[in-house]
């Protein structure tokens, strides 16, 4: 599977309780098909006091299943699909992701 959102990559969540809401992705996992979305999906946990740390209850992000979240288009700032092409010719030839809306290229 290709990397279509990477960690880093500013994204827009399309579905759930924070429709709408962007965010920096923060970890990705590829084999779960789930994105950490930053100040996305966040639910409460309850940690026990250690020698490290203090216990209580902490808020945290959960993972996002990555179908639900779209790359925000560096142009507009509107969801964009994410497609592939080759710049360059023979030797200086690279693969680089770019934005199907407006056809912009997405730097990391």
């Amino acid at each position: 599977m290709a990397a279509r959102i990477k960690k880093g990559d500013k994204v827009v969540v399309l579905t759930g309780k924070d429709k709408g809401a962007e965010g920096e992705v923060l970890k990705v996992m590829p084999k779960e098909d789930k994105v950490v979305v930053q100040g996305c999906q966040m639910v409460t946990k309850h940690t026990k006091p250690t020698q490290q740390s203090a216990g209580g209850i902490q808020r945290m992000e959960a993972p996002i299943h990555v179908s639900n979240v779209a790359l925000k288009d560096p142009k507009d700032g509107k969801p964009t699909r994410v497609g592939f092409k080759v710049v360059g010719e023979g030797d200086d030839a690279k693969k680089v992701r770019y934005a199907k809306r407006s056809g912009e290229v997405i730097d990391v």
